[in-house]
C-alpha cells in the first residue's frame, strides 16, 4: 500500500499556505504571503491578514493540487494548524479544512504550529528525528524543547522572556529603516559589515542567569542597547551594527541550544522557524556544532517560514504513528502549549 496523501493547511499569521505530502515526500509547497500589505505598518496587522487568507484560500488550494497532479478525492487526510498564531487568520484555515474534511469524509488533524516548524526536517532527513533538543526561532517565538516522540510529547525546556529573536530583528531593522520584515534585510547588510566591531550584550548569559534561566531568552535589552548605539552614534556604520547585533542573538540561540544538549545527554539538534534561515545562525550552528559532536539538522531555507509543508508533513506523521485524528468540531487556539501536538 502506497503511503497516505496529506493535505496542510497553514494560516497562523500572513502566509496563506498549502503543502501536500506523499509519506516523506514533498508534492506540493504553495504560499500567498500578504507580508507586501502589512509593509507599511512595519508589521503584521491581524485584520489585514484575515481578510488576505479569505481571499487567497481557494487559490492556494487550486494551485497545491495543481502542482501534484492530483484531484481532492486523492486526499488521505488533512491536516491544519491550530494554534499558537492570530485567533481570526488560524479560524480561516480551521474553517476550510474542516470543510474539506466534512466534504471528502476523511480525517482531520488539528496541530500545533511549533511542533509543525520541527516536523519539516522530516521531509529532508531519512535518520529518525526524535530524541532531539529543536531550537525554534521565529518572529512571534523563540524556544528551546525537547523532543522525545514528536507525535507525542514535546517539553519546553525554555522560551524568551520578552522579544522573540525574529522581533528583535523587526523592531531594529524599523529604527535603521531597512524595511520589514527585517531579519533578512538585516542579514543581507551584515554580510559586508565586522561582527566584531561592537559588543553588543548577551541577554540571560551572566552567572546567575545559567544557575536559575539557562534555557530561557531575552532579546529586549539586546534591542535596547542597540537602538541607544545608533542615537549616540549618528555617523554609525550600518552594516557593522547589523553584523554585531545579528552576531550577539545567533551567539546567544547556539550556547543555549549546545547547553541544552549537554545536560539532557541528547546529541541532536534540529533548528526551526522563520529566524532557521538567517545565514549567520547555519553557518555558525555547523562550526560549533560539528565541535562539539551535536548532529545538527536545519530544514532548507523555503521550509523554515510558515509554510503548508510542514502542516502536512506533522498529519504525515500523526498517520504513520496510528495517532487518533481531531474531532471535526474544535476551536482554533491562539496560545496553544507547544505541548498539545494535536486536539484529540
Amino acid at each position: 500500500m502506497s503511503a497516505p496523501i496529506v493535505l496542510g493547511i497553514e494560516t497562523s499569521c500572513d502566509e496563506t499556505a498549502v503543502g501536500i505530502v506523499r509519506g516523506r515526500t514533498l508534492l506540493a509547497n504553495v504560499i500567498a504571503s500578504s507580508v507586501e500589505e502589512h509593509a507599511r505598518f512595519g508589521g503584521v496587522v491581524p485584520e489585514i491578514a484575515s481578510r488576505a487568507h479569505l481571499e487567497a484560500m481557494q487559490p492556494t488550494i487550486k494551485k497545491a493540487l495543481q502542482d501534484s497532479n492530483l484531484t481532492l478525492k486523492d486526499i488521505d487526510a488533512v491536516a491544519v494548524t491550530a494554534g499558537p498564531g492570530l485567533v481570526g487568520a488560524l479560524l480561516v484555515g480551521v474553517s476550510a479544512a474542516t470543510g474539506l474534511a466534512l466534504g471528502l469524509n476523511k480525517p482531520i488533524f488539528a496541530v500545533n504550529h511549533l511542533a509543525a516548524h520541527i516536523s519539516v526536517d522530516f521531509l529532508t532527513h531519512d535518520e529518525p528525528l526524535d530524541p532531539t533538543i529543536a531550537l525554534l526561532v521565529s518572529g512571534g517565538h523563540s524556544s528551546l524543547l525537547q523532543v522525545d516522540d514528536i507525535t507525542t510529547s514535546i517539553t519546553k525546556l525554555g522560551a524568551t522572556m520578552d522579544d522573540a529573536a525574529g522581533e528583535a530583528f523587526d523592531k531594529i531593522a524599523r529604527v535603521m529603516k531597512l524595511g520589514f520584515p527585517g531579519g533578512p534585510a538585516i542579514d543581507a547588510l551584515a554580510q559586508t559589515g565586522d561582527a566584531q566591531a561592537i559588543d553588543f550584550p548577551r541577554g540571560l548569559t551572566t552567572s546567575n542567569d545559567w544557575q536559575t534561566r539557562p534555557y530561557d531568552f531575552s532579546f529586549s535589552g539586546l534591542k535596547t542597547a542597540v537602538a541607544r548605539y545608533l542615537e549616540a552614534t549618528p555617523d554609525y556604520a550600518k552594516a557593522n551594527v547589523a553584523a554585531s547585533f545579528q552576531e550577539a542573538i545567533v551567539d546567544v540561540l547556539l550556547l543555549k541550544s549546545l547547553a541544552a544538549c549537554k545536560a539532557t545527554g541528547i546529541d541532536s539538534l534540529v533548528i526551526a522557524g522563520g529566524v532557521a534561515a538567517n545565514s549567520r545562525l547555519r553557518a555558525l550552528a555547523i562550526q560549533r556544532c560539528d565541535k562539539a559532536g551535536i548532529r545538527l539538522r536545519i530544514p532548507a531555507p523555503g521550509l523554515c517560514t510558515d509554510n503548508g509543508a510542514m502542516v502536512a508533513a506533522l498529519g504525515s506523521l500523526m498517520v504513520a504513528a496510528n495517532r487518533a485524528p481531531s474531532p471535526i468540531a474544535f476551536d482554533a487556539d491562539s496560545s496553544l502549549p507547544v505541548g498539545v501536538i494535536s486536539l484529540s
